[in-house]
């Protein structure tokens, strides 16, 4: 008898042995290949997001952590990446800023999930528009999603056949399985600049432009119907941009060469404001106003020598010197943001500031695009890609999760 229990334990142990190893995935994954364009296993897609998940999460306060594991949604071979943003290929040989990432303090940040991004916004438009910090972060987003598209790519492509290059105007990426756009609109403060021609500038004295602080740029109608809209603005919005290269703030057609800076800003803000809430078909859209992102010159400005180079590891936050330079512009942008929303709108203030003061490390520097002269400034305000904007746009996705963001939803 004891035996007999003994072999049909072992039989039953056997069987329950067989039923786990069955479970277990088998093999390793498929190979990567040398296209960016690949044949990849779309990851599970993401459900829902509740409120009590990531709605109530303070995404911008938090630390980088080192991760060796982490991989980048995409490498320097996306053909949509600027040249002077190919760091690598400029010369960068220490590529240790890739392997960090963003862990917020008191919750979890949703890893980017490309293929339920486009899922999510398909048959819709996802809309850029500031400058060039801006077109960092839309080219970011585009290789990004680009990373999930089919081997060969084809479905891919700018609009209207304009060169990636083209830094004028705008940018419109089709994902064409998704009837989905991707679009950059240059629009460095945000509102109309005009240049005058010598001949219309205003008599007495050296005026180049004017600022129209209460008109918005001539393609902005293009803005509108977008189903996420991300703004951004603050480096153009200093004296050396302004009144020091003769571009002076214009208000009901009247140039006004004394006004403030902060004035003027705090004008173009509530030009946008009023532009958002005057249409009901705007009120459908996710509006989201980007924080600055912070410059990281040592040793002089942009045009005195400063530089950033051989920066390799992010601060920390005791090494932080928070900057007046930007406080004021985030302290405006996020009530302009409250203001929107508290009309009822679906507007949102994506603060990446603070994550983005702690790197120093993630900028071109001196390797900047081929032909740049080697006397040239170094590049501390724009970003290597793939790098800190890909957080920006992890951050705006888990945002977006959080308010159930889906274009497929949208009535017929």
């Amino acid at each position: 008898m004891h035996a007999g229990h003994a072999v049909a334990s072992s039989v039953c142990l056997f069987l329950l042995a067989l039923s786990i190893a069955a479970l277990l995935p088998h093999g390793p994954p498929p190979p990567r290949t040398s296209s960016f364009f690949q044949a990849r296993v779309p990851p599970p897609a993401i459900g829902r997001t509740s409120a009590a998940d990531h709605g109530g999460c303070d995404y911008s306060d938090g630390q980088w952590v080192r991760d060796e594991a982490l991989a980048a949604a995409y490498m320097e071979d996306c053909p949509f990446l600027d040249p002077g943003f190919r760091c690598a290929r400029n010369g960068r040989r220490h590529t240790s800023f890739r392997q960090w990432r963003w862990q917020p303090r008191r919750c979890r940040l949703p890893k980017f999930n490309a293929t339920d991004m486009l899922e999510r916004s398909r048959n819709g438009r996802i809309v850029f528009a500031g400058d060039s910090i801006g077109r960092n972060q839309w080219e970011s987003m585009v290789c990004m999603l680009a990373g999930a598209v089919p081997a060969g790519g084809a479905g891919v492509y700018e609009q209207s056949g304009k060169p990636i290059s083209r830094h004028k105007g705008y940018l419109s990426m089709v994902f064409a399985a998704y009837n989905l756009s991707v679009e950059y609109y240059r629009a460095p403060m945000i509102v109309m600049v005009d240049r005058f021609h010598h001949a219309n500038a205003p008599s007495g004295g050296r005026v180049r432009g004017a600022v129209r602080l209460d008109a918005l740029p001539r393609h902005a109608d293009r803005w509108a119907g977008a189903d996420v809209l991300v703004l951004n603005t603050g480096h153009w919005w200093n004296p050396h941009k302004t009144v020091r290269a003769g571009n002076y703030f214009m208000v009901g057609g009247r140039l006004n060469r004394t006004m403030d800076i902060k004035e003027a800003f705090g004008l173009s803000l509530q030009t946008i404001k009023d532009w958002e809430l005057s249409s009901v078909r705007r009120s459908k859209s996710y509006f989201f106003f980007r924080s600055y992102s912070p410059s990281h010159y040592s040793n002089g400005t942009w045009d005195t020598g400063g530089s950033c180079a051989d920066q390799q590891d992010p601060l920390t936050t005791d090494q932080l010197q928070l900057g007046e330079e930007y406080s004021w512009i985030n302290e405006m942008i996020a009530k302009t943001t409250q203001g929107i929303r508290s009309h009822g709108r679906k507007a949102h203030f994506l603060n990446i500031t603070h994550m983005t003061e702690l790197r120093p490390d993630g900028h071109p520097s001196r390797h900047r695009e081929p032909g740049t002269p080697p006397d040239a400034p170094e590049d501390c305000s724009h970003w290597c890609l793939p790098g800190v904007p890909d957080t920006w746009n992890e951050v705006l996705y888990a945002q977006l999760l959080s308010t159930g963001y889906d274009t497929r939803r949208k009535p017929r």
